[in-house]
Order: C-alpha cells, then structure tokens, then sequence
C-alpha cells in the first residue's frame, strides 16, 4: 500500500511538472489564427479598418496563468490591408507611415498588472514612424487548450486599446475631423510554445 502510494504521488508530481514545464517558456504567435487589427473613424461618421498581415509576437512566461508574461511584437508596415490598394499605398507613403524608412512598428511589454479575472492591463513601449512611446493596453487571457490537431499547448489572448496617431507624427496633413487622431487597436492571437 505504501509503494502504491509513492508510486501515485511520483506520478503526481511528474505529471504536475511536465504540464508546468509544457506551459511556461517561449510562445509564438500561429499566423493563421492571429491578427492584428485597427480602427480609424473617417469624416467623423464611419468607421474603415484594416490589418497588418505580417507580424510576428513572442510571449514569455513561466507562470500558468501568464501573469508574468512578456509580449513582443514586430509588424512590417508593408502588409497594411485596409482592402483598397490606393489607400493602402498612401498609408505606407511619407504621408502617414513612410514604410520604405521605417519598416517595422515594434512593441515590448514593460509590466503587466491584474484587472480582473483572466483581464491585465499591459504596459509597454511602442515604436512606430521612429518614434517611441509607452502605451497600456487591455489584454485578456482566454485559456489555454492542447490542440488536437498538432497535440500542442496553445494559448489565446486579446489586446485592445486606443492609441493617438498623432502621438507618433503619423498623417499630420490630415486633421481629426477628416480621419480620427485616436486609432483603436484590437488584436487576437493563438500562441504555441
């Protein structure tokens, strides 16, 4: 009876392990059921969004419950998608983005904080158009599952958030009321490890 029992609690505590070491670590983002979205409001009565469709997020974590978590991001500003080619060139010309000298929008997370179950308020700094500047984000944990088509852990999370254009010398020609100064970001993803 007693070896039954060791032999139980060895398996326990392996068991416990394995899922802790299958869990923690290095995260990234699985192109296919990921994006990374924005809205803008035009003429101050509709709404136009769009996508960067090449972007890459690491997540590190040691804990279950990603309340240390990391976040990193890099997006080309190329792979804008507003689903018209004209605008879409206009957004990566000096205009706006100006793509061909600054490539990449980057962001790395400096804390996250606890707001409510599953909910973190992420702080970090945003590169955008060479300039940088910290930003906090709603981000939502919504679970981790094991995938049964590739058998491995994957995690999902949302971030949302307004951000000002003009925070970042982005579009300055053109004024709030043709195109909105607060951008609202809203970003799903499901991570591997």
């Amino acid at each position: 009876m007693k070896k039954a029992r060791l032999i139980l609690s060895v398996l326990v505590v392996t068991t416990a392990l394995a899922a802790f070491t299958t869990l923690s670590g290095a995260w990234k983002n699985d192109a296919p059921h990921s994006q990374l979205g924005f809205t803008v409001t035009h003429l101050g009565v509709s709404d136009v969004s769009g996508t960067f469709n090449d972007f890459e997020v690491t997540v590190n974590s040691e804990k279950e419950n990603f309340s240390d978590a990391v976040f990193e991001l890099t997006a080309k500003v190329a792979s804008i998608d507003t689903r018209i080619e004209a605008r879409d060139n206009h957004l990566k010309s000096a205009d706006f983005f100006d793509a061909e000298k600054y490539p990449t929008i980057h962001f790395k997370s400096k804390s996250i904080k606890k707001s409510g179950k599953n909910k973190y308020k992420l702080t970090g700094d945003l590169t955008m158009h060479g300039i940088t500047k910290s930003v906090t984000m709603d981000l939502k944990y919504r679970g981790t599952v094991v995938n049964a088509m590739s058998q491995k852990p994957t995690a999902g999370f949302q971030l949302s958030g307004t951000i000002k254009r003009s925070d970042f010398g982005i579009g300055p020609k053109f004024p709030a009321p043709m195109i909105s100064d607060e951008v609202r970001i809203l970003a799903d993803g499901e991570f591997v490890r």
